[in-house]
């Protein structure tokens, strides 16, 4: 008789995962920024092992086009071991791929074959709507009671946005998560901490003002999302809100550390309406409030305006633009993607109120261009945007495309789709393995990555 044993790729606590067998393939979500073809999930080999170490070696197509696939995730993760909610018999075997514009669900198998996966079922919005009272969906994480999905509008496209569960087993919509929403209107990403039942969320926009691009009125006037929300997770009623404060906008994507007796986690806020700048912001347990401090500023670029997008070209400088970041298992290093500038930057956060730098390569970039060892093309577009770092912390995987309708907002030209792979040292440093670049086939854009097995975004813990 077969014993009953939790998915070999759960484990209890970060240090455990961080001992896992390398990963040998990626996920990545691609899409049509002109709406003509369906978007798609590639899936790219990343053993230098293999012959086709570096290349597209399966996809799976949507039935549709006009997805905007996003932030999408795992149905099952470690949090399936918790002691509150456990349900180890769960196994990592679907993707839950969220269209943005859509509003629609995909569920993809990756088994049998992982280089073959197939859609198994699609969740239209109208169900979506009916049911969770959302639209617009943008990020994926498994925890311990199902799976959240949260959605940047309401099942109108206005405010407010929120978070709403589908059930782990049979993917259907359960629910609206929030029982007291409180002055939360705004929504983006959504973590927690499980050691300390608090949810945490941010902001970015209503659908009207992201969907045809970011107005700029609206960023001037200070209109977009610039508050974090802190929840009991388990009540899953709303208890605090931080404003960073009128001159901060797109407060946008969390990372909390790993370790479940941690109390702290980080916040990219993408500009400064002050000077252009991009910041990193901690956020921790303040007696028996939460409270954050910004811990790192990045300063925008001079720059030659003949060379600048016509949304940037009055400033005279380039904005880092921090779209993304990312925190290694350990709680060790912190990586941000600067959009707009071309760098991938490693922190050591050992410290989380006193990061220092340990490593930065250029990639892209508005003006500067910046090519790569593997690249056919001399000049590169986009910039380092979604990142990912397999579990060991000794890889991390980063594309070059925002968002199909903001992409030509800030490189006109519109965005040729790349992939990389860096290598980083012992103690620190990160380099570009030469070896690795994928040029991303013309009509689609690369977007988020997903590594075989988990990674450093996709999983929370309940034991240190």
């Amino acid at each position: 008789m077969a014993s009953w044993r939790p998915d070999p790729s759960f484990y209890p606590s970060p240090r455990l995962a961080a001992k896992a067998p390398a990963e040998k393939l990626a996920y990545v979500a691609a899409f049509d920024p002109d709406r003509k073809t369906p978007d798609a999930v590639a899936v790219v080999d990343v053993d230098p092992a293999s012959p086709t170490y570096s290349r597209i070696v399966g996809q799976v197509a949507m039935p549709n086009t006009g997805d905007e696939l996003h932030h999408f995730g795992w149905n099952a993760c470690s949090s399936c071991l918790c002691p509150n909610a456990p349900h180890p018999h769960m196994e990592r075997r679907y993707l839950v791929v969220p269209g943005l514009r859509s509003s629609r669900l995909h569920i993809i198998d990756t088994k049998p074959d992982p280089r073959k996966p197939s859609i198994v079922r699609v969740i239209e919005p109208e169900e979506i709507a009916e049911r969770a009272g959302y639209s617009r969906l943008h990020t994926i994480h498994c925890g311990p009671e199902g799976i959240y999905v949260n959605a940047l509008g309401n099942a109108e496209g206005k405010e407010p946005g929120g978070i709403f569960l589908l059930d782990p087993v049979s993917f259907d919509v359960m629910g609206q998560w929030e029982m007291e929403r409180g002055p939360q209107k705004l929504a983006y990403d959504f973590w927690w901490h499980l050691g300390h039942d608090t949810m945490i969320t941010s902001e970015w926009g209503t659908p009207d003002t992201f969907e045809n691009g970011l107005v700029p009125e609206i960023l001037l006037g200070s209109k977009y999302g610039r508050r974090l929300h802190f929840w009991d997770l388990h009540t899953r009623k709303h208890q605090q809100e931080i404003d960073f404060g009128a001159e901060h906008q797109l407060v946008f994507e969390l990372r909390p550390a790993h370790d479940p007796r941690k109390a702290y986690g980080f916040v990219g806020c993408v500009i400064s309406l002050k000077d252009l700048s991009a910041s990193i912001w901690t956020w921790y347990r303040d007696g028996s409030k939460w409270a954050v401090k910004k811990v790192i500023e990045i300063p925008a670029e001079p720059a030659d305006p003949a060379l600048l997008p016509p949304v940037l070209k009055g400033f005279g400088a380039v904005a880092p633009l921090v779209t993304d970041i990312d925190l290694s298992m350990d709680d060790r290093f912190l990586y941000v993607s600067c959009w707009g500038t071309g760098d991938m930057i490693q922190y050591d956060v050992s410290d989380p109120f006193k990061p220092v730098e340990t490593g930065r390569v250029r990639i892209g970039g508005i003006v500067s261009r910046a090519t790569h060892p593997g690249a056919k093309n001399g000049h590169l577009n986009g910039g380092p945007q979604m990142v990912e770092i397999s579990r060991d912390g000794k890889r991390v995987y980063f594309t070059n495309s925002l968002y199909g309708a903001i992409d030509p907002q800030f490189y006109p030209e519109g965005i040729d789709g790349w992939m990389v792979k860096l290598d980083v040292g012992d103690q620190g440093g990160i380099r570009f393995d030469e070896k690795f670049f994928v040029d991303w086939p013309k009509g689609h854009r690369p977007h988020q990555v997903r590594l075989e097995g988990g990674d450093c975004s996709s999983d929370s813990y309940c034991y240190p």
